[in-house]
């Protein structure tokens, strides 16, 4: 993978540009950097098999498709062995309803954004697949009411 010393200021700009907006043209983008379309398109190639540019998503307004509710959820696991926590997250990121899976220091061990449709939904998600874990100590919920995404490259 490449390391921040690895990227030009051409390199820094096209990230710039589709970390803001994937849909971007290749055309568009090289016209922003001032590359000729197949200079810039050699450029993105080389990104993405140096493991720089990973993918691009759409976002989704998810209330729009019924999934009216985020929160997010504090694990502490019992059995903190390597295998059995990689296993865990494993398992808790493939769930359809997980939008980030943190393994950190403190007092959780996990911190989980899930989007569910309704209370009873966040209760059988932390019901079927949490609380029937032999891992899992304790699950904290936190309800989220107003969140801020940011869609920009910090500087280098």
């Amino acid at each position: 993978m490449a390391t921040g010393t690895d990227l030009d200021r051409t390199d820094s700009a096209i990230l710039r540009l589709l970390t803001k907006d994937a849909w971007l043209s290749n055309k568009q983008i090289a016209a922003a950097v001032g590359l000729a379309p197949s200079s810039c398109h050699e450029r993105v190639k080389s990104l993405r098999a140096r493991g720089v540019l990973l993918g691009a998503h759409a976002e989704v307004n998810l209330e729009a498709i019924g999934f009216a509710l985020e929160a997010v959820l504090f694990v502490q696991l019992g059995k903190l062995e390597v295998e059995v926590v990689d296993d865990f997250v494993g398992s808790t990121a493939t769930l359809p309803e997980v939008r980030h899976v943190f393994l950190v220091s403190g007092r959780s061990d996990l911190i989980v954004d899930v989007v569910v449709r309704d209370m009873q939904h966040l209760k059988a998600i932390i019901s079927e697949h949490f609380n029937r874990h032999d891992v899992v100590l304790r699950v904290e919920t936190s309800v989220v009411f107003d969140s801020r995404h940011q869609h920009v490259m910090p500087p280098p």
